[in-house]
């Protein structure tokens, strides 16, 4: 009886293994068809997931590539190795880690985060890089509502130089990672004919994404204009469903690669909170406002554990339902301070002791920032 439990056990094991091990290589790619089959759909459904698809990528998408393009061509054509210029800088150690967390996107938050495991930087340098990170929700909210951006960029940052300088202060123990484990990034290893396709969608792209920022009709050009949102976020699905790239790129890939790829981690995620919304709107007649409404209390301590989530994925979501007036600037203030997008992913590979803690000091001003907005405003 002892050997069938042990043979059950096994079996139960191997069961999960090959569940995982499918899961992880065709989940994204069985993901991106079902998305091309509804696109195509001819019903109420496929225009609904059209019409999101192509917002998803002209109104965020298109604004994330022109950033990371930007942020990574200068990486890569000037050499500039910002991790050992950060050791030297003493005390203003804090304010450029809480500067570089503070890009939209996560590539700057990870650099910090690779600096601290290298032993360049203070676990309040790095506290301070995750506090005034938004990850990648950033793009939405500095798309959509500038202004907002620059005053939770203005709050995060302050916020996040007076709590690094603080945790230097008090927790000047432990402060260096004395074992590192190294942590692989995939290297895709040379330009490839579609991100250089990639990149030229991209441009007329940006063009009517400009063009919906300043409320003016991009001309449809026989549907055209359509047609190019669409390539643009099915080529980012794909790439994304076929790329051995997690959620970080090499900086040894080309700018073109290291953007399209990651520029197309986001679009996945951004088309799923666009998908989400809409589809609870319209076929579940679910009132989020409704349920926000009821709850408002638990609305911000909600969105400050979610924001404990790896990941830029549930943050962008977050920043969504702040979008659409569903959840208060308080909620959304308060998952700005507390997530650390992707650089939560090295940050655990890296130093993960280091990094749970670096997390829980973010959630002390998150808390007592997001219920100050939330009952004086």
């Amino acid at each position: 009886m002892h050997s069938n439990s042990i043979s059950s056990d096994g079996n139960h094991d191997s069961a999960k293994d090959f569940l995982r091990s499918f899961s992880y290589k065709y989940g994204r790619l069985i993901a991106a068809i079902l998305l091309t089959l509804v696109i195509f759909d001819s019903n109420s459904l496929g225009q609904l997931t059209r019409a999101s698809v192509f917002d998803a990528y002209t109104q965020v998408s298109v604004f994330v590539a022109i950033t990371l393009l930007l942020f990574f061509s200068l990486e890569h054509f000037l050499d500039f190795d910002i991790g050992e210029k950060m050791r030297k800088g003493g005390n203003w150690q804090v304010p450029i880690a809480t500067g570089l967390g503070a890009l939209p996107g996560c590539g700057g938050a990870v650099v910090v985060i690779t600096s601290f495991a290298r032993g360049n930087i203070t676990l309040g340098a790095m506290v301070a890089a995750l506090i005034s990170t938004m990850g990648d929700a950033a793009f939405l909210l500095l798309v959509k509502e500038p202004m907002t951006y620059l005053a939770v960029l203005l709050i995060s940052c302050s916020t996040g130089i007076l709590c690094g300088w603080l945790v230097d202060r008090f927790h000047p123990g432990d402060i260096y990672v004395e074992e590192i484990s190294h942590h692989e990034i995939a290297v895709v290893g040379k330009l490839r004919a579609i991100d250089i396709i990639y990149i030229i969608i991209v441009l007329p792209g940006l063009i009517i994404g400009v063009m919906q920022l300043m409320q003016l009709e991009a001309p449809e050009f026989g549907g055209l204009t359509l047609y190019v949102g669409l390539f643009g976020a099915m080529m980012s699905i794909f790439i994304w469903a076929l790329s051995p790239v997690s959620a970080v790129s090499a900086n040894l890939d080309h700018p073109f690669t290291r953007t399209a790829e990651e520029t197309s981690f986001v679009t996945s995620w951004v088309i799923a909170a666009y998908l989400t919304y809409e589809y609870s709107f319209e076929y579940l007649g679910l009132d989020i406002a409704a349920l926000a409404e009821a709850g408002w209390l638990l609305v911000p301590l909600i969105a400050i554990l979610v924001g404990f989530i790896p990941g830029c994925g549930p943050q962008i979501i977050i920043t969504t339902l702040y979008l659409n007036g569903i959840i208060p600037f308080a909620a959304m203030i308060g998952n700005a301070i507390s997530n650390d997008g992707d650089a939560l992913f090295p940050a655990i590979a890296l130093a993960p002791k280091m990094a749970i803690i670096a997390t829980l000091y973010s959630a002390i001003p998150a808390l007592i920032i997001s219920y100050t907005f939330l009952f004086l405003m």
